[in-house]
């Protein structure tokens, strides 16, 4: 049986999310071990929050501090180069709004076992209320992905709940700070020849 030399963080890029912010870095927390928030120069309310979570927990939770709005990708960057620092192989991000089903991070790290060295990003699964204009809009960013990337293979790019292998995405240069990177990174992992998987969220 292969000894599992993985270890993975929770990271959670923050912008001013001072009523969910708690919660999901508890719910991380429990599931991870470890969870890196970056404050995305958030207000003084969300800031003190952070300060409290990292002060309570210092061995388990790692705040790090934007002095300026930067933009969620390089919040994500930050996060993943603090990750890199503390020594963690990987790092499963999710959005401080509390959007996304903790109760699905069993799916990540299963996939993170079965394939370590791959990017593995949620999959959004709607329901038939789903906004046609989402709906849409959803079909025609991935349309503009493929045509970007070269290949229609690549998975829905938009959901920010996604386990980084740390080290090969640490080393890719990026050029969008903002909601750009999360497509971006994914294209650019793709054409580094980092395997690129998806699981249902």
């Amino acid at each position: 049986m292969r000894q599992l030399t993985e270890t993975v963080c929770g990271l959670v890029p923050v912008y001013n999310n001072p009523v969910t912010i708690g919660r999901v870095v508890d719910g991380l927390r429990q599931a991870t071990g470890h969870v890196v928030i970056v404050d995305d120069g958030s207000d003084s309310e969300t800031r003190s929050i952070i300060e409290k979570l990292a002060k309570q927990d210092p061995e388990h939770i790692h705040a790090r501090h934007l002095p300026v709005n930067r933009g969620k990708g390089a919040a994500v960057k930050a996060g993943l180069q603090t990750a890199f620092e503390l020594g963690f192989s990987h790092a499963l991000q999710v959005d401080a709004d509390g959007q996304h089903d903790l109760g699905d991070i069993p799916l990540f790290l299963t996939g993170m076992r079965n394939s370590p060295g791959a990017l593995i990003l949620g999959a959004p699964v709607f329901g038939d209320d789903i906004p046609l204009i989402r709906k849409y809009g959803r079909k025609l960013t991935t349309l503009m992905i493929a045509l970007e990337a070269g290949t229609l293979s690549l998975p829905d790019a938009m959901c920010g709940f996604r386990l980084y292998p740390v080290a090969p995405i640490c080393r890719l240069r990026t050029l969008c700070s903002r909601m750009c990177f999360d497509p971006e990174i994914m294209i650019r992992a793709y054409w580094a020849g980092v395997p690129v998987e998806s699981v249902p969220t």
